[in-house]
């Protein structure tokens, strides 16, 4: 049957079948063997486990967890953001370079032009050392704000996309 859904149908409909096929296989591990005491009739404690059928439905799920994959994979790598001249694909990558370039400005734009350092190690002493900023903080901070300002602007074009834009699947 051929489907339409966006990517975040699809990432949900993902989740669930991870989720589906998670406990089939705790509940087969829960009744593919059994315990009988000696002398017990084992047919009066064995569990309800149909082999054939746990396969199956295993690899039911299994076809379609990878034509979810592939389906979420082909609308990543052929669809572009308009916003910023790349592919899903592409956004992805630097998403978690802006974040960690955001990460990296918020530091220094919090640092002082010239801090005292405390060194619990050295003991007392009649030293003090300063560490002093070699940048220029108000550049840090301009650099913070304009990172995070591109992170939001990236992860809300993202979102639209990843809400609006439909792509088919056959499952």
């Amino acid at each position: 049957m051929r489907m339409k859904m966006t990517s975040a149908e699809a990432n949900k409909m993902l989740r669930q079948l991870n989720a589906e096929r998670g406990a089939l296989l705790a509940k087969e591990e829960k009744s593919c063997t059994f315990l009988a005491v000696m002398g017990e009739d084992p047919d009066t404690v064995r569990p309800a486990y149909d082999y054939d059928g746990v396969q199956d439905a295993l690899r039911e799920m299994d076809w379609k967890i990878r034509v979810l994959k592939h389906g979420i994979f082909m609308f990543n790598m052929n669809t572009t953001v308009p916003e910023f001249d790349m592919t899903i694909d592409e956004l992805l990558i630097y998403l978690p370079q802006l974040t960690a370039r955001v990460s990296k400005f918020e530091q220094m734009a919090a640092r002082l032009p010239k801090e005292r350092e405390q060194s619990a190690f050295r003991g007392p002493s009649n030293f003090v050392d300063y560490r002093y900023a070699n940048y220029d903080i108000d550049k840090a901070e301009a650099d913070y704000k304009e990172a995070s300002d591109m992170l939001a602007l990236a992860q809300t074009a993202l979102d639209k996309l990843n809400s609006t834009l439909e792509f088919e699947v056959e499952l």
